[in-house]
């Protein structure tokens, strides 16, 4: 190889390099923006579930922990994160085609929309909820004795329910047409 096709190769290798570093900069950049509560509101679908969600314990509680969407609606791991982004470009079809664009529209397809969610979580065994809530720092003496003896079952893997056959509802209210007995 010559001493110009070493130049060459060095080039493309750095340039190749730099537009690789350049295109996982705008994509990592993409994805954080994507991800703000700042973007999700800002479709007005959404005006309705933003108003319950700052009237949940995920937006104001006595610890001052705030979980924002992304936080519960798409996962820390990479590639499952990538996976629910493209799943989204469905969220953004029914946008364009109108198909929530209304409260009542969207009130009609509200209980499909939950159960999606919810069978997703289900299939993760609640992986967003677990990313900060933990079995190991709760303090089962300060919940409800209920509450309590449920959690132990699930700790002990006992009725094989994960965190949103519980917590429906906890951040958003359930679908007018919800019936907990088909669940």
């Amino acid at each position: 190889m010559g001493r110009l096709s070493k130049k060459v190769t060095l080039v493309l290798f750095a340039g190749g390099l730099l537009i690789g570093m350049l295109f996982w900069s705008g994509l990592h950049s993409a994805v954080e923006v994507t991800n703000s509560l700042e973007f999700c509101v800002s479709c007005h679908e959404l005006s309705q579930v933003y108003a319950e969600y700052r009237q949940s314990p995920h937006y104001k509680n006595a610890a001052g922990v705030r979980a924002v969407c992304a936080d519960c609606h798409v996962p820390k791991p990479w590639w499952p994160k990538m996976k629910r982004k493209m799943q989204a470009a469905n969220d953004l079809y029914h946008k364009v085609r109108g198909s929530i664009g209304t409260p009542e529209k969207f009130e009609a397809r509200r209980l499909q929309l939950a159960e999606r969610v919810w069978q997703r979580m289900r299939e993760n065994d609640s992986r967003e909820c677990r990313s900060c809530h933990s079995f190991d720092y709760m303090d089962f003496h300060k919940q409800r004795r209920r509450s309590a003896e449920k959690m132990q079952k699930v700790i002990n893997q006992q009725t094989g329910e994960t965190c949103i056959d519980c917590h429906k509802g906890i951040a958003h209210k359930l679908p007018d047409d919800y019936d907990e007995d088909d669940d």
